[in-house]
């Protein structure tokens, strides 16, 4: 059992689009195939792998450090004890061979995306979807083809006003989704307020409704928003202040009474376990939203949710960042709270495989082996061409 050939190829995922903090006119990300000799039905077993929006490709570091590392490995570095299957946690240490702590930068970024790659094989291999092999290997045993999912947009684009936001979310709906998110922190906040008011009037009650700020704000404005959101009772308000402020972050959970939601920005164990130490998060009600695929992957996610547990979190309190396939199956593999997704945005990386069913902001998934990914037939077509 052996790799045979690791390919890099970016794509764009460039938008109009921007956030209270950057926009997306160059947006593009790194896709990795992983090609092994190994086949099944005549078909070559091949693991796909890239990494959510919000950071470029990053095509160097994948070339010059970490694909070569792994190719470099022999089979006893590249299987599992066995020899039936690879091994991710012996090829991630491979990876990781060399590195410092610490100062993750774009590094965690690529890992994770050659990580992704590298578990698509493994459930490939053992002709199960992934989510199955995560319960069976690493959880309880209990795994689930349905998970909550809420729809993520409400950017600013140019030329968007009040209607054409409400046009969206109502698109979302209609789509089966009933928990929608928007982004705040690009305008002022009473132009906010209007836009928090007017997608209300599309979803109903404010637990429908998340708000991100995407780090945007000092404390004194997040505290600010925090009085003024108060009254609308949302299901989370998000990523107030910089993600590595723990104190803005602890001194917003004593003064705003609901949900808070952070950690789509902290890139491995360390961080997460720092925002649990130091930023005031409270297990019964705050959400953390770590993404694998931007944070080493799936082996050092699999270290959060061991410390998660030291400290007493439920894996219930996790709905991961990024919209991609991924993260659905650690959601319905290790009983994650559910998945964000961008219906109409990030296309084709975002979303379901092409029969699944979003009823009522739960998605159910039809069969297939793997992450799922060549069941999404525009996303199958673009991987055909690495």
């Amino acid at each position: 059992m052996k790799i045979i050939e690791i390919v890099e190829q970016i794509f764009p995922i460039n938008s109009a689009i921007k956030n209270a903090y950057i926009d997306f006119s160059k947006m593009d990300c790194s896709v990795v195939a992983i090609k092994t000799d190994q086949y099944i039905n005549g078909d070559q077993i091949i693991g796909y792998g890239f990494h959510s929006n919000g950071r470029y490709a990053v095509s160097e570091l994948l070339k010059k450090r970490f694909i070569p590392r792994i190719k470099d490995l022999d089979s006893k570095g590249l299987l599992n004890d066995e020899g039936n299957n690879f091994s991710p946690e012996k090829i991630w240490k491979a990876m990781m061979h060399n590195e410092k702590p610490g100062g993750h930068g774009e590094r965690s970024t690529a890992v994770g995306t050659l990580d992704m790659a590298i578990w698509d094989l493994v459930a490939k291999i053992e002709q199960k979807p992934l989510y199955e092999v995560l319960a069976n290997k690493y959880g309880n045993k209990q795994f689930t083809n349905k998970i909550f999912v809420y729809a993520a947009g409400g950017y600013y684009y140019p030329g968007k006003d009040v209607a054409m936001l409400q046009e969206e979310m109502k698109s979302y709906v209609d789509q089966g989704f009933t928990t929608v998110k928007m982004k705040i922190g690009g305008a002022s906040l009473k132009e906010d307020l209007i836009r928090i008011e007017s997608v209300l009037k599309i979803v109903g009650h404010g637990n429908n409704l998340c708000v991100d700020a995407n780090g945007r704000f000092d404390l004194t404005t997040a505290l600010e928003y925090a009085k003024a959101l108060e009254p609308y009772q949302l299901k989370w308000y998000e990523e107030a202040g910089d993600p590595l402020d723990y104190e803005l972050n602890a001194e917003l959970c004593k003064n705003y009474s609901h949900a808070v939601a952070t950690g789509e920005n902290l890139f491995s164990m360390q961080d997460a376990r720092n925002l649990i130490r130091h930023g005031g998060m409270r297990k019964e009600k705050d959400w953390l939203q770590f993404d694998c695929s931007l944070s080493y992957g799936l082996v050092e996610f699999l270290q959060t949710l061991k410390m998660m547990k030291q400290y007493d979190w439920s894996p219930s309190r996790i709905i991961p960042h990024g919209g991609h396939q991924l993260s659905c199956n650690i959601a319905a593999g290790l009983g994650l709270g559910g998945n964000e997704i961008y219906p109409n945005l990030f296309q084709p990386f975002g979303g379901f495989p092409d029969q699944s069913i979003v009823e009522n902001s739960f998605v159910t998934f039809p069969s297939f082996v793997g992450l799922g990914l060549e069941s999404k037939s525009k996303l199958k077509e673009l991987l055909s061409k690495i």
